[in-house]
């Protein structure tokens, strides 16, 4: 039987667009945009807005590298695809700090030399800002004590270290990390 007889009768495939038109506030600015639907937010920030601050680390969510704000909340953005977020409000490292004066997080890390290469830093930061914000509104950790009652978390090291166990560092800057969230939430 002829091949090409085989596929006569098939319908062609329709065109489908893979594009979609999203709204998203970039640090306060509001931007229309169209993107790919395959585009996750950390392409998207990278490549269209030139915000080069978060990281592809592993690409996989695993390091922490990628991590941004979106509406309050930390999130590894190599996962999230820009076009469910119409909408949505992303911060980025870039967009922390108050003109001239640096956000208390960036301040600190930069008074307790909390960095070594500086490849996480930015994610780090945006997850201790976002990790902050949790503990403030009463959300638990692994070693939160059942016990604790409803309200803010208090911080120690120990719940700053399991807060951040999502954010990788090769060079090990650990320790001066968690001081660094200490000095802002003293």
């Amino acid at each position: 039987m002829d091949s090409l007889a085989l596929g006569a009768d098939l319908e062609p495939e329709p065109v489908v667009d893979e594009h979609s038109t999203v709204t998203l506030f970039v640090n306060g600015e509001e931007a229309t945009l169209t993107v790919d639907h395959r585009a996750t937010v950390l392409e998207t920030l990278r490549e269209r807005f030139g915000l080069t601050g978060a990281k592809k680390g592993c690409d996989h969510g695993q390091c922490g590298a990628c991590t941004v704000l979106v509406d309050g909340r930390r999130i590894n953005s190599c996962l999230l695809l820009a076009v469910t977020q119409d909408g949505a409000t992303v911060t980025t490292v870039e967009g922390l700090a108050d003109g001239e004066s640096l956000h208390p997080v960036q301040q600190a890390f930069v008074e307790r030399d909390a960095l070594q290469c500086g490849f996480c830093t930015p994610g780090q930061i945006c997850s201790a800002v976002g990790m902050l914000g949790e503990a403030a509104d009463g959300h638990p950790s692994h070693v939160t004590p059942p016990d604790t009652a409803t309200g803010p978390v208090a911080l120690d090291a120990d719940e700053i270290r399991e807060r951040m166990s999502g954010n990788l560092c090769r060079c090990g800057a650990y320790p001066r990390i968690v001081e660094a969230i200490e000095d802002v939430i003293e």
